[in-house]
């Protein structure tokens, strides 16, 4: 049995033919969790811009003929009640806005729960039992259809669209 030697001139560019099969997947795990932290993020936003323009509706009536039903949907899209500037997130409308409160529970996207007279009872955490301590009146304010925008365009992400996002909060009576 004869022991080959290696000279270490053989051994050269291996290297570089294993980091050359090694980049692809590496870089296709790395645009992979670059566009996952980018969604992470915009749902973040989402539910941000969502619990801001619910918590502004909670402090009006919607008997009021001033209700700010418009500067809501415009603080949950641009951050300001003025719908100027540019959008908290790219291809979010105000038409991805939905509200609903106690004067709007007919429409079919509000019928999920009861917005007018909601039961509250006293010491078992608001379960349908105990003693009823009176009503409350709720409003939520909910983006819906909202497609994600994707940073690159070569892994395609473009067809998702976020479940529902909403907030509800208690409203003045």
């Amino acid at each position: 049995m004869t022991r080959q030697r290696h000279r270490p001139g053989n051994q050269r560019g291996v290297v570089a033919v294993e980091f050359g099969l090694v980049l692809p997947v590496l870089l296709v795990l790395f645009g992979g969790m670059v566009e996952l932290g980018h969604a992470i993020y915009q749902y973040d936003a989402l539910t941000k811009s969502v619990r801001n323009a619910t918590r502004y509706l909670s402090e009006f009536s919607p008997e009021d003929p001033n209700y700010p039903l418009a500067a809501a949907k415009c603080l949950a899209v641009y951050g300001n009640t003025g719908c100027t500037g540019t959008p908290l997130i790219g291809n979010l409308t105000t038409s991805n806005v939905v509200v609903c409160d106690r004067s709007s529970t007919t429409a079919p996207s509000c019928q999920d729960l009861v917005y007018a007279n909601y039961m509250v009872y006293d010491a078992t955490n608001n379960g349908s039992t105990g003693t009823s301590v009176g009503t409350i009146n709720l409003v939520s304010v909910k983006i819906s259809g909202y497609q994600y925008s994707p940073i690159q365009a070569i892994l395609n992400f473009s067809g998702l669209t976020f479940g529902d996002i909403k907030t509800v909060m208690r409203q003045v009576l």
